[in-house]
């Protein structure tokens, strides 16, 4: 795990950090992204992808983002330093380690995760031929390893945020984003941002 000093060292040489919204698909990067912009970060979006019935208030994407992997010249994410982007969790590692990132990664539970994406693809007409123990077994997996990485490679500083947490207590959850993210953002406007109308596809509860 890079120490404290390593870490000074990188804000120095490499400068300000580029703020990562990230998590699985279907878990509330969105939502994240959405109290970034209302608390008044900047946020790198494209405008291709609009809102629509699984995301009514937007999805704050900008498409280059997924063509990370392939694209050999990622110069162009100096242009994102001091300013929030969202970031699947797959593509965290092809992420160029001359950045510094501040990454905000959003936890939500795999089995709401697999049903919001279940009625996104029906509604899509799309289907996934892949059983949900595999796909579970899979999610997990990744977000497994996207943690590691954001743990252990020095380029990655990580706050963790649940999905549930933020919208039973989004004043308090906000202001620890706030914090983490620097920059005097407004955490009551970012906790007016949340909607929890949006939260449609909740675990069973589980017996104790």
């Amino acid at each position: 795990m890079p120490s404290s000093i390593e870490r000074l060292y990188r804000r120095l040489r490499f400068g300000e950090a580029i703020v990562v919204v990230s998590g699985l698909p279907r878990s509330g990067t969105s939502m994240l992204m959405r109290m970034l912009d209302a608390g008044g970060l900047s946020v790198v979006t494209d405008g291709q992808r609009t809102a629509d019935e699984d995301n009514p208030r937007g999805y704050f994407e900008a498409e280059r983002i997924k063509r990370l992997a392939q694209d050999a010249d990622r110069r162009w994410l100096a242009g994102a330093r001091g300013k929030g982007i969202k970031v699947i969790s797959y593509l965290l590692r092809s992420l160029p380690a001359q950045f510094n990132y501040r990454v905000v990664f959003v936890r939500r539970d795999i089995d709401e995760v697999l049903a919001s994406q279940g009625k996104m693809l029906a509604r899509r007409g799309e289907t996934d031929d892949m059983p949900l123990d595999k796909m579970r077994e899979l999610f997990e997996k990744e977000v497994a390893r996207a943690r590691h990485v954001l743990a252990h490679e020095p380029q990655f500083e990580m706050l963790e945020v649940e999905y549930t947490a933020v919208l039973a207590h989004p004043l308090q959850e906000a202001r620890r984003i706030a914090g983490f993210v620097g920059g005097g953002l407004d955490a009551e406007a970012m906790a007016a941002a949340v909607d929890p109308g949006l939260y449609r596809n909740r675990a069973p509860a589980r017996a104790q």
